[in-house]
């Protein structure tokens, strides 16, 4: 692989970095954080869902800024946003000037999600594109398995201790902006949307170092005339010809969620405490999750580009039903020695189907012409569930016991294989334009390769 390539895919990928740290390591601070300021379960609830909703706000404009303003401009931005959330989040006096801190920082979240595997699956080769744009994924889990350990190694330091796991992110947030300012915009927005021919063929042979010239020079005209043919068969994102690409990021996004994933890497310390661990060693369990993640994360991220998109979900959806309905059973039967196995198993499950597949997915099957729409519309509906499921699953836990709750995620997760089974096509391998051709065009049926 060019290793210019690897460094500008890294490089956006780091803000999933970012992502997952900012998600996870409210886990450490939470409690404290209800107890300083004698929070209602409601406003508790509100408090840690601040951040998904700044979330869902990005995700909803994010396409825009990457659209207008290029992707290594919004790229950088989100930089800043997690820089200024990272400090404000550990200088907060109350309740309300926590959550706006929050809110910030997740208006990052959000647009990250929309820019960075958008970046890099414009950026990357089909054969590659898969793994490349699973970094993203990649680093999400990376940070939050340093999230984990952050929380572990503060949780002693002192009362404010919940202000140093938040602040902490202000240097890997500086970092990260300072490194986006080394990479290049992408090709395909140089081509369709700025028109800028000859820079963009830069960049296409700074990352194919080893394509010929003309073989360059053919791919750009294949990218501006599949731009110019979705112009002609589409009104608008809405269009009947985008029914199919609109209706898998909502679905995978939706699953995503449904799953319970972000309430339980947000709740998972009070979870484990729930079965009879002290609090320091829930929160030691809650890094085990972390390494889990990353292992498996791994693993899909190899598995990607070989077994494919649809097989992994495929292998996810069996996962979580399996480890959701133990985990459910293990509750009602106070069998509470095999949960932290089954929640094992379930991010296990999680990182190697929907975990490594999702953010590829949205970001391949839009035409160029509305793939910065079509990712921030598949990124809203993801956090948009997620802030809905952060804010109410404290009232949840409070209302029914928690194997109801575990049992109501695995009957979406069968909701979700039937569904893979149904209407998921492969995309593994297939240039974007031909997947702009075959999903604006034909109809999609099982086994259809796309």
């Amino acid at each position: 692989m060019p290793s210019r390539l690897f460094f500008f895919a890294i490089t956006s990928a780091l803000a999933g970095f970012l992502f997952g740290f900012d998600t996870v390591v409210i886990s450490g601070a939470e409690q404290r954080i209800q107890a300083l300021w004698n929070l209602s379960p409601a406003m508790h609830g509100f408090a840690l869902a601040s951040a998904l909703y700044g979330t869902v706000l990005g995700a909803l404009f994010g396409g825009w800024p990457s659209d207008k303003f290029g992707r290594k401009k919004t790229l950088i931005a989100i930089g800043v946003l997690y820089l200024l959330s990272a400090i404000a989040s550990a200088l907060a006096w109350d309740i309300y000037s926590f959550a706006i801190a929050r809110f910030i920082g997740g208006v990052g979240i959000g647009v990250s999600t929309v820019a960075a595997p958008l970046y890099i699956s414009e950026i990357s080769p089909p054969e590659k594109r898969g793994r490349l744009t699973a970094l993203f994924q990649f680093n999400i889990v990376f940070g939050i398995v340093i999230a984990f350990v952050s929380n572990a190694l503060l949780a002693n330091i002192g009362d404010q201790a919940w202000r140093w796991m938040l602040g902490v992110e202000a240097f890997p947030a500086l970092i990260y902006t300072l490194l986006c300012l080394l990479i290049p915009e992408s090709p395909r927005w140089l081509l369709n949307i700025k028109k800028d021919r000859p820079t963009a063929l830069a960049v296409m042979r700074s990352v194919n170092p080893d394509t010929p010239r003309t073989d360059l020079e053919n791919l750009a005209d294949e990218i501006v005339s599949a731009a110019d043919q979705s112009r002609a068969r589409t009104d608008g994102f809405w269009s009947k010809p985008l029914r199919i690409p609109v209706m898998l990021a909502f679905l995978v996004a939706f699953f995503n969620q449904l799953s319970g994933i972000n309430a339980i890497l947000y709740f998972a310390p009070r979870i484990f405490e729930l079965t009879g661990l002290g609090a320091q060693a829930a929160l030691l369990q809650s890094i085990g999750i972390g390494i889990t993640n990353l292992i498996f994360t791994l693993l899909g991220v190899y598995l990607i580009d070989r077994l494919g998109r649809r097989t992994l979900l495929f292998i996810g959806s069996y996962g979580y039903i399996l480890s959701l309905g133990l985990c459910s059973w293990a509750f009602f039967t106070e069998r509470f020695a095999i949960v932290p196995l089954c929640i094992f198993a379930f991010i296990a499950a999680h990182a190697i189907g929907q975990g490594a597949v999702i953010w590829v997915l949205i970001s391949e099957v839009f035409p160029d012409r509305f793939r910065a729409s079509g990712q921030a519309f598949g990124s809203f509906t993801h956090w948009i569930f997620a802030a809905l499921l952060t804010t109410f699953f404290p009232s949840m836990v409070a209302a029914f016991a928690p194997g109801y709750v575990f049992l109501f995620f695995c009957g979406m997760m069968v909701l979700q294989l039937i569904w893979v089974k149904t209407m998921v096509p492969e995309t593994k391998g297939v240039p974007l334009e031909q997947l702009q051709r075959r999903l604006g065009t034909e109809p999609l049926t099982q086994g259809t390769p796309a």
